[in-house]
């Protein structure tokens, strides 16, 4: 690895592996899917070409990703290369999810021109919704981010926890559009949907949202 802490420590090993700039990016974005270089380029706007193979390597070197060959799509013949979490590698959603929920305070202040894409939210909504469930029903939402790359999530809640996807064909019970700090406030319980009823657009069951935003911890078996 490029830094070595020289600390006999768990936390210090852990990011002599993870921490340098971009590495849990990286391991984002894999947590989503295994992804093409292109893929993960377009996914990390500003990360420098040079950069990002050297992260990969280095990355690889670690145990923490692995290449697979995977189809290259309708139009086009034989395989290509793809990036994927290796099983320890992917132990790092726990973390991450973590650092998701501890970063809440900083995201209160909005995207301050900062990129947003709506496949982060396949990672950052089970963050949120840890611990927590619609009561007594199940609902399907769909979630839109006004001007993000991809556009909307699927997510389908159970009184014992939530699925998200990427929208299918199937039918929802309602679909909300906002803007990207309007809908990670909702989902961290920091708004309410009447507190910014006028900012954002409903289409469908509102009381499918509320369950959904409202949810509440799920208590104890």
């Amino acid at each position: 690895m490029s830094r070595d802490y020289g600390q006999y420590c768990g936390l210090a090993r852990a990011l002599d592996v993870v921490g340098d700039r971009w590495n849990l990016l990286i391991v984002r974005q894999l947590l989503v899917g295994p992804a093409r270089y292109q893929e993960l380029r377009d996914g990390l706007a500003g990360i420098a070409t040079n950069l990002l193979t050297n992260r990969l390597r280095d990355l690889e070197a670690a145990g923490v990703v692995e290449r697979r060959l995977v189809e290259r799509g309708l139009g086009s013949d034989g395989s290509a290369i793809a990036y994927a979490l290796t099983p320890w590698g992917a132990e790092l959603r726990e973390p991450i999810e973590g650092l998701i929920r501890w970063s809440t305070p900083l995201m209160i202040r909005g995207s301050e021109g900062d990129e947003f894409r709506s496949e982060w939210l396949l990672l950052a909504l089970p963050a949120l919704f840890a611990g927590r469930a619609p009561k007594d029903r199940s609902v399907t939402v769909q979630l839109a981010v006004t001007g993000a790359a991809g556009g909307a999530v699927r997510v389908h809640a159970t009184p014992t926890g939530i699925d998200v996807t990427i929208p299918d064909a199937d039918q929802v019970d309602a679909v909300l559009r906002a803007e990207a700090p309007i809908v990670l406030g909702l989902c961290a319980g920091l708004l309410a949907l009447d507190d910014v009823a006028a900012v954002i657009e409903i289409q469908g069951e509102k009381d499918a949202l509320r369950a959904f935003f409202e949810a509440p911890k799920l208590q104890p078996a």
